[in-house]
């Protein structure tokens, strides 16, 4: 199943009015990095949601997940992998990315709609705001929305898997 062509936008747009979520819809214009479009977007950077769509493979496994952390914060993939028994996980292709999302880099929202992809979130994106912020399927649109209501609406499994400074 591809996510190609459906407007990813769309989707999550309706998802959230049938959940009765509080968020609002930023249009903005495309900022390269993190730090530009929170700026843009008038948020804290760590309230940025950034979605990482990886792969997971070895001892069998063979699964992608979307794992979704703080904009302000980096991954530790190897936990992704251990979490799952796998014995390594990598960034997916920009093919995987299109077939699994349907959207580029940069405009995963941290939602999936694809039935094959797992949903994983780290718990600190949600202990420092009361709101997060990602861009809806495109670099050009952003959604700010309530911490409580992307819980209870996208229901991430949590694990945390951020890179500690040692």
């Amino acid at each position: 199943m591809t996510l190609a062509t459906q407007d990813i936008f769309q989707q999550l747009q309706q998802t959230l009015l049938q959940a009765n979520a509080r968020f609002r819809v930023v249009e903005h214009p495309t900022a390269g990095k993190c730090e530009q479009v929170a700026a843009i977007r008038g948020t804290a950077l760590g309230q940025g949601a950034k979605a990482l769509l990886c792969h997971l493979k070895g001892n069998g496994v063979k699964q992608h997940v979307l794992a979704v952390l703080p904009a302000d914060c980096q991954a530790e993939l190897a936990i992704l992998a251990t979490a799952f028994g796998a014995r390594k996980a990598s960034l997916a292709s920009p093919v995987e990315m299109q077939q699994f999302t349907g959207c580029v880099a940069g405009a995963i929202p941290p939602f999936s709609f694809h039935p094959a992809l797992i949903l994983i979130a780290d718990p600190y994106l949600f202990q420092r705001y009361e709101e997060i912020a990602f861009n809806a399927g495109t670099l050009e649109r952003s959604i700010i929305l309530n911490v409580e209501d992307y819980l209870r609406i996208a229901a991430p499994r949590q694990l945390s898997f951020i890179r500690r400074s040692s």
